[in-house]
């Protein structure tokens, strides 16, 4: 999965050739949340406060 960019620890990534809608993975240590593109959308979070 390659990396976009890092920000102050947290990995945004995506899949190349993965389903649609657009979307971006989010990963900082054991927790990871998923965003659609657009519109901005959580879609999961998994240990992430709020």
């Amino acid at each position: 999965m390659p990396t976009m960019f890092v920000f102050f620890g947290f990995r945004f990534l995506f899949y190349s050739n993965d389903h649609k809608p657009v979307h971006v993975h989010v990963v900082k240590g054991d927790c990871e949340a998923k965003y659609n593109v657009s519109p901005v959308e959580l879609v999961y979070n998994h240990g992430f406060k709020k």
